[in-house]
């Protein structure tokens, strides 16, 4: 019995090595000390999303109901409605923008604008809060939910 619990000591003490410890720290201090810097030296920052000029935008009226179903109305004409197949994107969206309405006191009757860039991404723009979210990264069905209905 002894043997096996100096078996199981030395076991413990060896399951992450110290030298794997020391190196993670170090490169948290390495992370932290580079942002420090370009914080410091004013670096201009990199990756940053340049928004592209508008080439072609809709107007379109957001409403949804208790079931979280999201309806885009263009005047009269249900453009599309997220229950349906491939649009489901469209309720996430929608939820989005309903909850930042919300918080900023705002009515869901003002119309969302979807606009196609220069660059050829897709944004839905929410001029009543002011809120701009560009479909970068969602994967192709769900920005082709809000593409498709600007041209």
């Amino acid at each position: 019995m002894a043997g096996l619990e100096t078996q199981m000591r030395h076991r413990d003490r060896e399951m992450v090595p110290k030298f794997l410890v020391q190196a993670m720290f170090g490169l948290m201090l390495a992370s932290v000390a580079l942002v420090t810097y370009a914080q410091w030296a004013d670096v201009p920052n990199s990756g940053v999303l340049q928004e592209a000029p508008i080439v072609a935008e809709r107007s379109l009226t957001l409403s949804g109901n208790d079931m979280r179903v999201y309806t885009l109305r263009d005047g009269d004409e249900v453009v599309a409605i997220s229950s349906d197949p491939r649009n489901g994107f469209i309720g996430v969206i929608g939820l989005v923008i309903e909850r930042q309405r919300m918080l900023e006191g705002a009515g869901m009757e003002a119309p969302i604008r979807v606009v196609t860039r220069d660059n050829g991404h897709t944004a839905v723009i929410d001029d009543a809060t002011g809120q701009v979210i560009e479909l970068i990264g969602y994967g192709a069905d769900n920005v082709a939910a809000f593409a498709d209905l600007v041209k």
